[in-house]
């Protein structure tokens, strides 16, 4: 065979493995377009969007096995657009210092041990830190063994907050039921008994600032209804409106999310907020589970202040892992 047509040769080679390619791009290039009436088959994708990155050196493996350049060339594409979506993230984008440091973490209403939790928990040195889904069980353990640490803390329904510094203006932040016009007949008892969320303005020495707790309700994959996000997603659009209508400038949200914010549901709370590990974490910040991170749902997003670092603490008896930033003003 002569090398003219050696050329065409791997020219027509792979098709199939160059059309797979050229799909991966534009799947993850255009995937703010894939609806979710099915299924929320869009916010399914946003989720896991970074692993998508897996199929590229899977088909760039079997370019070279066909030796087909069309493959190799159309790889292109998904490679440009992953790097796009995700290339900064890679890096280091953290500096040292920091104001104040704030941590986050769902500590586990099956945790077999909430004192030792506690105890690392404090020992991380955070200036304020935001636990969600507490049991009654073992509250009192952890107002136990933090309250050597923080003189501070507030509690409302399965969230809570402890500080170094005073707390003021205090309140629940209800999201969990939220019934949109309807809010205003629900009976107080009900709303304390689903709160998930909570807001408190914390007296620091650089001068007040707004925190919110949340804990928004779970998503579940089932094959009837696909992505089951609707208690997780009418929590986000109530705790936007929160954050929305926040006078204090200086605003930080500590919270499991049950979602990345590569998701739609949450451009609420991206519109307002930004993220401290995308500003200046170390890589992805996955943050659950905790024996093989493989998505960041518990998120330290903020606004009016700088965050400086962010970084994942190491785990508790918890399934996620707790979640810290520094921060400046």
């Amino acid at each position: 065979m002569n090398g003219g047509e050696r050329g065409r040769t791997i020219w027509k080679r792979g098709p199939v493995l160059a059309a797979l390619a050229l799909l991966l791009g534009l799947l993850m290039l255009l995937h703010a377009r894939i609806p979710n009436r099915m299924g929320n088959l869009g916010s399914l994708v946003e989720t896991f969007l970074p692993w998508f990155g897996l199929f590229i050196p899977a088909l760039l493996a079997g370019a070279f096995w066909r030796r087909s350049a069309s493959a190799a060339v159309a790889l292109l594409l998904p490679v440009a657009v992953w790097l796009n979506l995700f290339g900064g993230l890679l890096g280091d984008r953290s500096h040292p210092g920091g104001d104040l440091t704030v941590a986050g973490h769902n500590v586990g209403a099956d945790n077999p041990d909430p004192t030792g939790t506690a105890r690392a928990l404090a020992a991380s040195g955070a200036d304020v830190l935001a636990l969600q889904e507490l049991t009654p069980q073992a509250r009192s353990a952890y107002e136990k063994e933090l309250s050597k640490t923080y003189p501070h803390h507030t509690v409302q329904g399965t969230v809570g907050l402890w500080s170094r510094f005073p707390l003021s203006d205090t309140r629940p932040v209800d999201t969990e039921m939220d019934y949109g016009p309807l809010a205003a007949t629900k009976p107080a008892a009900v709303k304390l008994a689903y709160n998930r969320a909570l807001r408190t303005t914390v007296a620091t020495d650089r001068g007040p600032l707004a925190v919110y707790v949340a804990h928004l309700g779970s998503a579940r994959v089932n094959p009837r209804s696909g992505f089951w996000t609707v208690h997780r997603d009418r929590g986000a659009q109530a705790l936007g409106r929160a954050v929305a209508a926040e006078q204090n400038e200086r605003v930080v949200l500590l919270g499991d999310l049950n979602g990345t914010l590569d998701d739609r549901a949450f451009a609420t709370l991206t519109s307002r907020l930004h993220s401290a590990q995308e500003t200046a974490g170390n890589g992805f910040g996955f943050s659950w589970p905790a024996k093989f991170p493989m998505v960041r749902i518990d998120q330290i997003l903020v606004r009016g202040v700088k965050p400086e670092n962010a970084r994942l603490l190491p785990p508790t008896g918890s399934d996620h892992l707790p979640v810290a930033a520094g921060i400046t003003w």
